[in-house]
């Protein structure tokens, strides 16, 4: 129910774990989490700057964002992507944007998103609205003015890979199937207006969230020209294809996909495979029960690194690094003692090993795995530090959040990893702003499981007074909260609450272990880490017991409303985007894949899905508690937001039902459905104060 790095989350038929969370928290910045288990106690972060203002809510509509820095071929410019919220016309807008390596000549580029340097480092594609419809690929010169739309699609291109030569842009695209089942009609009478025909579906997954139905077809790989031409088919079949990555001499793409008979109903498969351009032949080269995905080729073309695991019925694994040669022989793993999910992989340029970026205990790192074995961190800190980039001489280009701010660009050196800032866009916005302090909570709680949570206060704080405070939680269930710049919650803080967030059993990056804990048990124990991080605060002494608030969206909607049905210390609950009846859930969300998350499907034995429904603890509910949901969500339909409704307003317990339009799963993609989702939060809990 939630994203892994808390930003966009769909889910793919062999993904684990599966999410239901949304564009957490509304896109406004990374979201917060952080560090190694300490005893118990308080860490104090590095303390915010002062100010004689508090932040504001509209403050929000002025954050910019920037992502997906690239460093082209020779190291001496960086192209990124950078949003910004179009007051007037209610959206989120993206453009690329250029400078030169050290930060200097920042200028405007293109609109679009998703840039890729030519190998020559000459010109840029990227991906852009264009003719007929969708996004289209573009290319544009480097030191020209003006760009060459180098696609006219019928539908929209993604993951896009140049080829090492400069000829061809791989990508992959959707191919409709002929429809499953078609009639003929009689004729129609002249000027005659009759009713569209219906949907005619005969797929497993048939819609996904922020896309709504999926058009029946597969995606396959394509290529194109980059002096112009049509684009030519790659591969066919009855199988999804990704991930692609070009060998050396342009001849073949390696790929994920999995290509058996009935592969839309294989659960946590899938394989490597690579298709030779000349003449669409395609190879394996592995093979395995389990995962192996995201391929990327050595720069001498002899390996291959990759991700994967083998197949468990575990709801949460952490991905494993491997190397394989470039014939599929000789697979082994790499990083072989660390425990959590390596991503972002990219060769080091002399062929000796893999960087990675990954979670760690609510932070991210790079991280660099030799092939002669272990691996070792490249950066530390209590930050999130993405790195998108490395050039040829060890400069690499990163995306860096904490606390106290906004993600902005930076760069380092692999060998000197001290960061260079080469952007400040937000520092305006804060300039004289008083954040509220961070500091992180470490505490034990049943089975003697370590917890690690945080606790932002307000602007100002007397720790003589007493003050409110918001439990937070995330969605997922297996997400991670994280130590990154998060302005919802240091809003809440401006506000005049304390907020609490905490990554419970089930939470990512603490490990497979500590991830798989709530298997065929949630919401359970991950209940008893949430309300003993409460019992921590509240031995602060300056936490108001009376005025204790709680929500969550999605995953944390589904943990909200188990709440109320179990306890009454909370003075009023916000329940976000959940699953309240999982009997009803498994299979109307967009995925088939929470089947797997019970022990039995629910016609063999629906019992597991009720003891684990909130609704069937509604019952006991007396805390005052609010609904807000997306009325297009496809990820926790909103009929899972009516039923709890229902019974809430049958039990005469104080409740309302926000439904919020033009919204898919969360509520607030569109900026000002993220102002009314936070007014809505504070005049509930303004009106249930005690």
């Amino acid at each position: 129910m939630h994203d892994k790095r808390l930003l966009p989350i769909f889910w793919e038929t062999n993904r684990t774990p599966m999410h239901l969370n949304p564009l957490n928290f509304y896109r406004a910045g990374l979201l917060a989490v952080g560090l190694f288990f300490c005893g118990a106690g308080l860490a104090l972060a590095q303390s915010p700057s002062a100010g004689t203002k508090t932040l504001q809510l509209e403050d929000h509509l002025d954050l910019i964002s920037v992502s997906n820095p690239q460093l082209s071929p020779d190291g001496k410019e960086l192209i990124y992507t950078r949003g910004w919220v179009d007051k007037v016309n209610d959206s989120r807008k993206s453009e690329l944007y250029i400078m030169d390596a050290d930060g200097s000549r920042n200028r405007f580029f293109a609109k679009g998103s998703s840039p890729l340097w030519s190998p020559d480092g000459k010109k840029v594609a990227f991906l852009a609205a264009g003719e007929p419809s969708g996004s289209q690929i573009f290319i544009k010169h480097r030191d020209l003015e003006g760009q060459t739309q180098l696609t006219r699609l019928e539908r929209s291109p993604s993951s896009m890979v140049w080829s090492p030569d400069g000829k061809h842009i791989a990508f992959t695209m959707l191919v409709p199937n002929a429809e499953a089942l078609s009639i003929k009609l009689p004729a129609r009478p002249k000027g005659a207006k009759w009713l569209e025909g219906p949907r005619v579906i005969d797929k497993l997954t048939y819609r996904r969230d922020r896309v709504g139905f999926l058009e029946d077809g597969y995606t396959q790989i394509f290529i194109v020209p980059t002096d112009g031409g049509r684009p030519r088919q790659m591969t066919t079949g009855p199988y999804n294809h990704g991930s692609l990555s070009w060998t050396p001499d342009s001849k073949e793409i390696l790929f994920s996909s999995y290509r058996e008979e009935n592969a839309e109903y294989a659960y946590r498969q899938s394989e490597i495979y690579a298709v030779k351009v000349e003449d669409q032949s395609v190879r394996q080269l592995t093979k395995r029960n389990g995962i192996d995905r995201s391929p990327l080729v050595s720069p001498n073309g002899k390996l291959v690194a990759y991700v994967g695991y083998d197949w468990t019925d575990d709801t949460y694994i952490e991905n494993r690094l491997y190397v394989m040669d470039i014939d599929g022989g000789s697979p082994r793993e790499l990083a072989v003692d660390f425990d959590r999910s390596p991503s972002d992989l990219m060769w080091a340029p002399d062929n000796s090993g893999v960087y990675f970026n990954a979670d760690y205990n609510g932070t991210r790192n790079l991280y660099f795995a030799p092939l002669r074995g272990g691996h070792r961190a490249i950066t530390s800190g209590n930050h999130m530090l993405t790195v998108g980039s490395i050039s040829q001489d060890g400069l690499a280009a990163a995306v860096m959040t904490d606390f106290y701010r906004p993600a902005e660009l930076y760069t380092f050196r692999l060998n000197n990893p001290k960061l260079t800032p080469l952007t400040a866009f937000n520092s305006s916005l804060l300039t004289d702003v008083q954040l509220g302090e961070v500091k992180e909570i470490n505490y034990t709680s049943t089975d003697e499981l370590a917890v690690q949570g945080w606790l932002v206060h307000p602007p100002n704080f007397d720790p003589a007074k007493k003050y409110p405070m918001i439990l937070v939680i995330h969605g997922g269930p297996h997400g991670m909260y994280n130590v990154g710049f998060n302005f919802t919650w240091q809003h809440h803080a401006a506000e005049g609450y304390l907020v609490l967030y905490t990554n419970p059993r089930g939470s990512s990056g603490y490990g497979s272990a500590f991830g798989n804990a709530i298997k065929n048990a949630y919401p359970g124990k991950d209940y008893d880490d949430l309300m003993k991080g409460v019992d921590e605060a509240l031995k602060l002494g300056y936490v108001d017991e009376r005025n204790l608030f709680v929500y969550g969206g999605s995953g944390g909607g589904v943990l909200t409303s188990w709440i109320v049905g179990q306890t009454d210390r909370f003075a009023a609950a916000s329940v976000n985007f959940p699953v309240t009846n999982w009997l009803s859930f498994v299979g109307t969300t967009d995925g088939v894949s929470w089947y797997k998350n019970f022990a039995k499907f629910p016609w063999e034995d629906p019992s597991e899905h009720l003891q684990r429904s909130p609704l069937m603890y509604v019952g006991n509910v007396r805390t005052p508690t609010m609904l807000m949901c997306g009325e297009e969500d496809l990820r926790t339909p909103i009929a899972q937001t009516e039923e709890y409704y229902q019974a809430l307003k049958m039990l005469e317990v104080p409740t309302v039902m926000i439904r919020f339009r033009n919204e898919f799963h969360g509520t607030g993609s569109v900026p000002s459905n993220y102002l009314r989702t936070q007014l809505y939060l504070y005049a509930w809990f303004d009106q249930y104060k005690r």
